[in-house]
This record gives structure tokens, sequence and C-alpha cells, in this order.
């Protein structure tokens, strides 16, 4: 601003330096004849007169042109009133809907409609309004509202993810089919299909969006892998009753599911529920050499086929040369040996699974299982001494 007032203020010296030297000469006369009238004026006056003339005229046009658009002006200004209002309303109605005030929300969104371009978006910040005050036939007149093409996109969205979370699982659904007709795909879409799954028990369809989520990484790990165990655990018991059809899920899961010890104890035990023996075996020798777990160690000595448990018990104690201090595994060859009828391997592995044992169930399970031997062995002396050991392990007086 300092530097074109300057440029201004220079200019004016120049033109009154030019006027000073222009003035200091007379350049002749200006003669008028209108008869009767004659008129003889200097050429300096009649240039200045001209000049002045002109700019008394462009101001009278001005102001002419200015009181001829003063109504244009006019309601060009209440328009411009109205958008900074709606605008201004627009913005407190998103600031409302965030700080949790939603009836201010609301109304501040009503006052934004009074711009049509403001429509889809004030309508949105309306639904979500109601939607959170749980005025949900409010919030569909909202939603409603949203007729632009370019809005429809985020109306289905916002539409889903409020039924979603209403508990309205298949309208959520009906929203997303819609979107993806009009080619509409994204991570959010799949993330609200997957709530509207689980609400519906929908296991296959869960399993199959966590699975799509986790190799986009729009699942944390942990939340994965609960959702896989818990899709996969009620598919299993879904087919508890039709054992090929439980064979075939289970080789359809991934190799990080089947290795699952979770997972792998539910499919043995309902494997062995069945009488379908050697496959649950194969299920829980298969889990164990990735996932060492005690909850399996326990399920092995339910997969013995028929009365041999020989294969289990070679495999059991080639698993104790490499663990020969975990009470899980001894407990486990103990009740392996006792099935067999190995008194005095039962009775070992047993007593030292009991000296190793840390956990209170452990302690117990092992007791009541040296009451069992001791009582085929006739020795109810210390078979009452087992169980007495077991009730105190549970704390009974």
């Amino acid at each position: 601003m300092k530097i074109r007032g300057l440029i201004w203020l220079a200019l004016l010296f120049a033109v009154a330096v030019i006027v000073a030297t222009v003035g200091g000469f007379d350049g002749g006369q200006i003669l008028l004849v209108m008869p009767p009238y004659r008129v003889d004026v200097s050429l300096n006056l009649f240039v200045v007169a001209i000049v002045l003339l002109f700019v008394v005229l462009y101001g009278l046009i001005r102001a002419a042109r200015g009181v001829w658009k003063m109504p244009s002006r006019v309601a060009a200004y209440r328009a411009r009133s109205k958008l900074a209002k709606a605008n201004a309303s627009l913005r407190d109605a998103v600031g409302h809907l965030y700080a949790g005030r939603f009836s201010k929300a609301e109304k501040a969104a009503r006052d934004a409609l009074s711009v049509d371009d403001n429509k889809g978006a004030a309508s949105l910040v309306g639904a979500s309004a109601a939607h959170r005050l749980h005025e949900y036939a409010r919030r569909d007149e909202w939603l409603a509202q949203i007729a632009g093409a370019d809005w429809q996109n985020a109306r289905l969205m916002a539409t889903a993810d409020m039924r979603a979370d209403g508990r309205d699982a298949d309208g959520a659904l009906v929203a997303l089919t819609e979107m993806q007709a009009q080619g509409g795909r994204c991570i959010h879409a799949q993330q609200i299909a997957l709530r509207a799954q689980q609400q519906l028990k929908n296991w296959g369809e869960v399993l199959k969006l966590v699975r799509m989520l986790e190799k986009r990484e729009a699942l944390h790990p942990a939340v994965a892998v609960h959702l896989r165990q818990v899709a996969a655990e009620n598919l299993l018991r879904d087919r508890q009753h039709n054992p090929d059809a439980l064979m075939e899920l289970w080789q359809s899961l991934t190799p990080a599911e089947r290795q699952s010890p979770r997972l792998a104890d539910l499919a043995a035990e309902l494997l062995i529920a069945l009488d379908r023996r050697a496959e649950a075996k194969k299920i829980v020798e298969d889990a164990l050499a990735h996932n060492w777990d005690a909850r399996l160690l326990r399920r092995y000595p339910d997969c013995i086929g028929g009365d041999d448990a020989f294969p289990l018990i070679q495999r059991a104690e080639s698993w104790q040369k490499e663990r020969t201090e975990d009470a899980d595994l001894l407990f486990t060859l103990g009740h392996l040996c006792l099935h067999q009828q190995l008194w005095g391997k039962a009775q070992a592995f047993l007593e030292q699974a009991l000296k190793l044992a840390e956990d209170e169930p452990l302690q117990i399970r092992t007791h009541r299982a040296l009451v069992r031997l001791f009582e085929q062995l006739g020795e109810p002396e210390k078979a009452a001494e087992h169980y007495r050991a077991s009730a105190l392990a549970m704390n009974v007086m």
C-alpha cells in the first residue's frame, strides 16, 4: 500500500508539472459563433472546459447507471447475506454435532437448508444428529431429502452405517447392496457389512469379510483373530451333526485357523462326539505341532480309537523327550497309560505331573486320576488319600 501511494503521488506531481508547463503557453484562440452570439476563448480554457465537461458527464452517467442497477444490487446483497448465514449455520451444525449437542446441530442444519447447495451436507448432519437422539423416523426424513446424484453414495453409506448402529442389519445390507449396484466399493462399506453380518449371525459371510479386511490391514490383528475364531467356531457347531460337512469346513479354513488351539480343540471335541476319532487325533497332533497348548493335551486321550492307546502313548513320549517337565504332558501320558492298564508307568507319570503341577485344576485332575489308579490296584488307603487331597485342592473344608 505504501509503494502504491508513492507511485500515485509521483504521477500526480508529473501531471501537475505537465499542466503547469502547457498552461504557460498561449497556443491560440477558439472562436465560437452562433448568431447573434459570438464567444472568443483561449485554447487553454477550452481544453479545461472539455475535460471538466467529460468528468461531469461521466459522473452523471455513473450515477444514473447506479440508480438503474440498484434493485439487482440489493437482490445480490440479500443473496450473499443469505448464503453467508446458511454457510455459518452449516458450520455451526457440524460443530454442534461433534460437540455432542445434537438438538442444536439438528436446528442449525435445518437453518442451513435455506441454500440449495447446502442441502446434501446439511441433511447428512441433521440425519446423524437425529440418529444420535434415537429419532429414527426423523433421521430417515433427513436422508430422504438428499436428492443430488453426487450425494447418493454418501447417503447410502450413512444409511448403512446408522442402520447397523441401530441394530437394523437388514436395512444396512439393503443400503450397501444399492450402493454396490451403483459402483460404490470401499473398505468402510465392508466394515459396516461385517457388523451387519455379525448381528445376523451369518458366520460364513463374517469369516469371508474378516479375511478380506485383514488382507487390506483394515482390522486390528487381535480383533481379526478373535472374529475369525468366533465365526469358525459357530460354523463348526452348525455342522456338529454332520461329520463330512464338518471336515469339509475344516479343510476350507486357512492354515493359521486350523492351527488355532481353540478351534482345533472344538473340532476334535465335535468329531469325537461323532466317533470320528482318527480325524480328531490328526487335528490335535497338527495343531500341537505349531502351537503347544494344554487344552489340546487334555483332549488328546479322548482321541483313542478302540482300546489301543499305544500309538498315542508313543507320540506323547516323543514329545516328552523335548518337554521333560511339562506337567500337562505328563498328566496326558499318565491318563493314556491308565487307559492301557500300564499301571506302573501311569503311576510314575501322574506322580511326576503332580509334583510339577502349579495350577489348581491340573492338581485336582491328577489327584482324581490317581484315585482311579489306586482303586484299580486295590489300594483303598492311597485312593482315599488322593481323594482327600483333591477335595482340599478345591478349598473344601
